[in-house]
């Protein structure tokens, strides 16, 4: 069996486990939860998967980096931020994943 030289798989997100695998099909996010306890998961997932600490991100690049998982990345983009997951600086250019992720 060979690898895949494919660049879109190699910069595909980890396959969700444990108490987010069922909020996926097909690697994508088929449902932002409504609840706070589902959506916290969710949003621990996404911000250690998705992001790696230590690095600057451009909204661009957040936008380009949630998009892989669900559409709507604004909405999951401003949860990670109001959670504390993602931080940004004052004029917004600038994402970072938080130094303690929960």
């Amino acid at each position: 069996m060979s690898e895949s030289t494919d660049p879109e798989q190699q910069s595909a997100p980890r396959p969700p486990r444990g108490n987010v695998a069922d909020l996926f099909s097909g690697g994508r996010l088929t449902v932002i939860p409504r609840k706070a306890a589902r959506r916290e998961q969710l949003l621990d997932h996404l911000a250690a998967t998705l992001f790696t600490p230590d690095r600057d991100y451009t909204e661009p690049e957040v936008n380009e980096a949630l998009r892989t998982v669900h559409e709507d990345c604004s909405a999951l983009r401003r949860y990670l931020i109001t959670s504390g997951r993602l931080t940004r600086t004052r004029d917004g250019r600038t994402y970072r994943q938080a130094a303690t992720n929960r």
